[in-house]
């Protein structure tokens, strides 16, 4: 099988059509990857080394495409976009896959879906790792507006703002729904408040790399969580750190970790 073009199945969540993968031994421990705004299960997972490494050191890799991304179902009305609605996308996957426990990793946005997952399902929940978002995840990341104007133009020659820019490119370059993703958006960015961060008492690791000047603090995001830790992914912005060797060494060491406490 070649392991950069995974065939991806379906399931439906209320009517919606999900698609993903499901790599690795049956019976190794289960890895939920979530991806970021505007990626795919391949883009963020695949393409970058997680699911050949994560499967190699024995898990069974889960990884799906968010409504509006990549093989799932493109809506193009905000009100399916909130974050309870997309994190139940992956509750309704784990159920259907017979997954009691797992470790649930997300990136950016999957960050924020995989916080709301754990939210509601902690016991569905080993463990947290929070890619790509810190004190953003309270606080906001800024003005998106600029983002869904970027995507909703009639060219990437009409954009002038550098975000805007970087992720209509981002979107070109994955051949996305722009207009799924416009409405996407404007509904899934429902922040998580202080209070919900105490709830979530399994182990957790937020990753954020040190040129990422959207996600915000590492150290603040895991100082409001019970079990909180921070790494810091060098000399990385936030569209590369995803890749990076040493946040995929990080990661492994602590899900070893956790596994043996």
């Amino acid at each position: 099988m070649d392991i950069d073009r995974l065939p991806m199945n379906e399931i439906s969540n209320g009517g919606v059509r999900i698609a993903y993968l499901d790599v690795g031994p049956r019976d190794g421990y289960p890895v939920l990857l979530i991806h970021g705004f505007a990626s795919t299960a391949h883009v963020n997972w695949v393409f970058t080394g997680w699911v050949r490494m994560l499967s190699e050191l024995g898990y069974r890799v889960i990884a799906l495409d968010n409504r509006g991304h990549g093989g799932s179902e493109k809506l193009h009305d905000p009100s399916g976009y909130t974050p309870d609605l997309m994190a139940s996308d992956s509750l309704a996957l784990l159920e259907f896959l017979a997954i009691e426990r797992a470790h649930v990793m997300g990136y950016s946005m999957g960050a924020r879906l995989s916080a709301f997952l754990a939210l509601a399902a902690p016991e569905l929940v080993s463990t947290l790792v929070f890619g790509g978002l810190g004190s953003g995840m309270t606080e906001g990341v800024g003005d998106w507006g600029p983002i869904a104007d970027a995507l909703l133009a009639p060219s990437i020659g009409d954009v002038t703002d550098a975000t805007g820019r970087a992720f209509r490119a981002f979107a070109d370059q994955t051949r996305s729904d722009r207009q799924a993703l416009a409405a996407c958006i404007e509904s899934s960015r429902t922040l998580v408040v202080p209070a919900q961060l105490a709830r979530l008492t399994m182990p957790a690791l937020v990753a954020v790399g040190t040129r990422d000047d959207i996600a915000g603090s590492a150290e603040v995001l895991a100082g409001q969580l019970p079990d909180g830790r921070a790494f810091d992914i060098a000399n990385r912005d936030h569209m590369l750190a995803v890749g990076d060797r040493s946040y995929k060494a990080a990661v492994a060491q602590f899900f070893e970790e956790s596994e043996i406490s």
